[in-house]
C-alpha cells in the first residue's frame, strides 16, 4: 500500500475578497429546519423554503491578509474559524460511494500556542458531530493525525475541521487528506485539456496562463489542446505570450471552421484518443475562471474510482463568485429537461448561508450528467462509446452523460473542482439563434435516451412552449422551431453536414422577422402609443395566479385569430422589460418592445394574425406527424448513434481543416 493525497487545504492568492466564503467561515451554523418536522402541509412547506433561502450571515469577516500563501492560514487571537467551506471541507459521501477509498487520515501542522483543532462530519439529513479534537501545548507548534473512516457516509455527509486560536494568533500551515491506495493506484493519471473558443482571445489566453502559472498542477498535464474557431484569434492577444511562456510546448493550437461546442470538444476528444498518451480530456469553456486545485482533485477522484467515471466541477457565476448555480443536473425522464434535482436549491450563495448552515448540501447529489464548462472524461470511455454527437451546441454535454450512463460509466459532480462562469441566467438562449439548436438537440436527445413511449410528455410540451411563442409575438423563435423538427425528422446521418453551415443559415433567416431584429437604442423605436389606456389604469405587472393563467392560455390563441389594433402598427403599446416578458403578459398587446436577456438591446413586437394562422396550422401537422413517427424515428436514431459518433465520421467532418496537415 501507498499513501496518496487526496485533497489540500487551499486558498485564492489573488485574496479576492468574494470567493473567501468558499475557502474560510468566520460564522457560526445555524441549520434550517428538517423537511420531515415541518411535515407536507403546503403553506407550512412554502414558509420553510422562504426560510432556507434567508442569510444566516452576521456580517463577521476576515482578513485577506490572514491567506500566508496558498495553503497557509492566520486565525487572530481568540478567533475560532471553520474550514467546513466548499473548498476545505472534505466530501466524505461521494468518495464512499463512488471511490475505493474506505478511510481517510487528515493532517493538520499548526503552529501557535494553545490552539485547538476540532474534527467534525455530517449526516445526510445535515446534522453535525463533532469527531475529535487536539490542542497546542506551550511547544508553539504540533502536527495533528485524525484517522477518519468512511463507513457512516453511505447517504451524504462531510468532515471538516475547526481550529480556535488561543492567546496569540495561531498559522494553520497545512491540511491534507490522505489514504493508502494500492499499489496500482499510486501514480496520478494524466489530462488533456480541450478548450474550444470563439472570439474570446483575451479571456481564453488568461485561462490558459492560469492553469499554465500552477506549478502544482504541470505534472498532471499532458496536453492542452486550443481548438480555435473564431476569426479573433487567441494568437494574437497581448495576453497569449504569457500563455505561451507558461506552458511551452504542452500547449497545442488547432484551427478549424465554427463547428460549434461539439464540434470544438469532439476534435479534442479526437486528438486525445489518438494521441492515446493521457489518462483523460477535460473539456472546459473558454471564459471561464478555474481553481487550478480543482482539476488536480477531479484528477485524483477519477483515478481511485471504483470504475471509470467523468468527473464534473460545479459552476459558480462570475459576476457574484460566492453564488453557486447548481449542485447537479439530471435530465426529468418524463418531460426529458434538465434540472437541478427537486431537493437542491440553485443559485445559492454561499457567503450568506454557508456549507454547515445548508441541510440540503449535505445529501450526496447523484446527477446524469456534467456541463462540459469543466468535465473529466476518462479516454477508455471516448474509446468505448465514441466522441460527441456533432450538435453545434446544446445537449451535447447532457447526451454524452445519458449515453455513458447506459454504457455502464457514471458521472459525478464533484465538490471542490469548480469554476466560474457566466451563469445561464443571464442568456437568451430560448429566443435567439440558439433556440433553433436547442429545440432541434432536446429531441435528438430524447429519441436516443428517453425511456418513454413517444418521449413522454415531450411532444406535448413542446407544442406549449410553440404556442407560448405564438401568442407572444416571438415568430422568428416559432419558425426556427419549426424548423429545428423537420432537421430532426431528416434524420441523423445529416447531422454532420450541417454542422458547419446550419448556423449561417439561421442567422440569416432569423433577420427577415421583426422580433428578431435588436436595437440597443431605444429611441431607434417609435414612441409608446395606444388608442385605449390600461384597464383602471392597471399596470401588467403582476404575477397571475394559475387559474388566471389557465384562461389565459385558453383564450389567447383565439385573440391572435382577430386582426391587429390600426395603430399597433406604427406604434408599440408598451414597453417590457425582460424580466417581465412571459407569454401571458405579452399575449395581451398587439405590439411592444421587448428587452433583451442581456440587457443590451430590445426588440419592436408586432402582433401578425396571418403570421399566426399559417404557423399555428403548421406547428399542429408537425407535432401529430411525430406521434405517428415517434417509434420509427426513435429506433433510426438509436441505430445510427454509434456510426455518426464514430472518429471516423468525425475525421471526414474534420477533413477540410486537416488534409495536407502534418501531424
Amino acid at each position: 500500500m501507498t499513501k496518496r493525497l487526496l485533497q489540500r487545504q487551499i486558498f485564492p492568492l489573488d485574496r479576492d475578497f468574494d470567493v473567501l466564503a468558499l475557502y474560510v467561515d468566520p460564522e457560526e451554523a445555524r441549520l434550517d429546519a428538517d423537511k420531515y418536522e415541518i411535515g407536507g402541509n403546503r403553506a407550512a412547506k412554502d414558509l420553510n423554503n422562504a426560510a432556507i433561502r434567508q442569510s444566516t450571515s452576521t456580517g463577521r469577516s476576515i482578513h485577506p491578509d490572514q491567506i500566508e500563501s496558498r495553503t497557509a492560514f492566520r486565525v487572530k487571537s481568540g478567533e475560532r474559524l471553520s474550514f467546513g467551506t466548499y473548498f476545505n471541507a472534505f466530501p466524505a459521501s461521494y468518495w464512499r460511494r463512488w471511490t475505493i477509498v474506505t478511510d481517510v487520515t487528515l493532517t493538520v501542522r499548526v503552529a501557535g500556542r494553545g490552539a485547538s483543532v476540532i474534527v467534525y462530519k455530517s449526516m445526510a439529513n445535515g446534522r453535525s458531530q463533532r469527531v475529535e479534537s487536539a490542542a497546542v501545548g506551550d511547544e508553539g507548534s504540533a502536527t495533528f493525525e485524525f484517522e477518519l473512516s468512511l463507513k457512516p457516509f453511505v447517504d451524504g455527509g462531510w468532515y471538516w475541521y475547526n481550529v480556535v486560536a488561543g492567546d496569540e494568533d495561531v498559522v494553520v500551515e497545512s491540511a491534507e487528506w490522505s489514504t493508502d491506495v494500492p499499489e496500482d493506484r499510486a501514480a496520478h493519471g494524466t489530462v488533456d485539456i480541450a478548450i474550444t473558443t470563439m472570439n474570446r482571445p483575451d479571456f481564453c489566453a488568461k485561462l490558459l496562463t492560469q492553469i499554465g502559472e500552477d506549478d502544482d498542477l504541470r505534472p498532471y498535464l499532458d496536453t492542452v489542446f486550443v481548438m480555435e474557431q473564431g476569426t479573433d484569434k487567441v494568437v494574437d492577444s497581448p495576453e497569449f505570450a504569457k500563455a505561451e511562456g507558461t506552458l511551452g510546448a504542452t500547449l497545442r493550437m488547432i484551427e478549424q471552421g465554427n463547428l460549434g461546442g461539439s464540434g470544438g470538444y469532439a476534435r479534442g476528444q479526437l486528438e486525445s484518443l489518438r494521441k492515446g498518451t493521457a489518462t483523460y480530456a477535460m473539456m472546459m469553456d473558454d471564459d471561464v475562471v478555474c481553481e487550478p486545485e480543482g482539476i488536480i482533485r477531479a484528477i485524483t477522484f477519477g483515478d481511485l474510482a471504483r470504475r471509470p467515471t467523468i468527473v464534473g466541477g460545479h459552476m459558480f457565476s462570475l459576476f457574484s463568485r460566492s453564488r453557486l448555480h447548481s449542485f447537479g443536473e439530471i435530465i426529468q425522464p418524463w418531460r426529458f429537461w434538465w434540472q437541478s434535482p427537486l431537493d437542491t436549491f440553485s443559485d445559492w450563495d454561499l457567503s450568506a448561508r454557508n456549507l454547515r448552515s445548508s441541510r440540503w448540501m449535505h445529501k450526496r447529489v447523484d446527477v446524469d450528467f456534467n456541463g462540459w464548462f469543466m468535465c473529466l472524461i476518462p479516454r477508455q470511455v471516448i474509446a468505448d462509446i465514441g466522441l460527441s454527437l456533432p450538435l453545434f451546441i446544446k445537449w451535447d454535454d447532457s447526451e454524452y452523460g445519458l449515453r455513458a450512463k447506459e454504457a455502464g460509466y457514471p458521472t459525478v459532480t464533484f465538490p471542490g473542482a469548480a469554476v466560474w462562469h457566466v451563469p445561464w441566467t443571464d442568456k437568451n438562449d430560448a429566443l435567439d439563434w440558439q433556440a433553433y439548436f436547442h429545440h432541434r438537440n432536446r429531441f435528438v436527445t430524447a429519441l436516443l435516451h428517453s425511456p418513454y413511449p413517444k418521449g413522454g410528455r415531450m411532444i406535448r410540451e413542446s407544442l406549449n412552449h410553440q404556442i407560448a411563442h405564438l401568442v407572444s409575438m416571438q415568430y422568428s423563435t416559432a419558425e426556427l422551431r419549426l424548423q429545428a423538427m423537420e432537421d430532426v425528422l431528416a434524420g441523423p446521418h445529416k447531422l454532420h453536414g450541417m454542422l458547419p453551415n446550419r448556423l449561417t443559415e439561421v442567422n440569416a433567416f432569423r433577420k427577415q422577422f421583426r422580433d428578431a431584429q435588436l436595437q440597443p437604442d431605444p429611441d431607434a423605436f417609435p414612441s409608446i402609443r395606444r388608442k385605449k389606456p390600461p384597464r383602471k389604469g392597471r399596470g401588467a405587472v403582476e404575477v397571475p395566479g394559475r387559474v388566471s393563467q389557465l384562461i389565459t392560455a385558453g383564450l389567447a390563441p383565439l385573440r391572435q385569430l382577430k386582426p391587429p389594433r390600426e395603430l399597433s402598427r406604427e406604434h408599440p403599446e408598451a414597453e417590457i422589460r425582460a424580466m417581465d416578458a412571459k407569454w401571458y403578459r405579452l399575449a395581451s398587446f398587439d405590439s411592444a418592445i421587448v428587452s433583451m436577456n442581456d440587457g443590451t438591446s430590445a426588440a419592436f413586437y408586432q402582433r401578425d394574425n396571418v403570421k399566426f394562422r399559417d404557423l399555428m396550422k403548421r406547428t399542429l401537422e408537425i407535432h401529430e406527424r411525430y406521434r405517428r413517427e415517434w417509434p420509427r424515428l426513435a429506433q433510426l436514431y438509436r441505430d445510427e448513434l454509434g456510426s455518426i459518433t464514430a472518429p471516423e465520421a468525425w475525421d471526414e467532418t474534420f477533413k477540410p481543416w486537416t488534409q495536407g496537415v502534418d501531424d
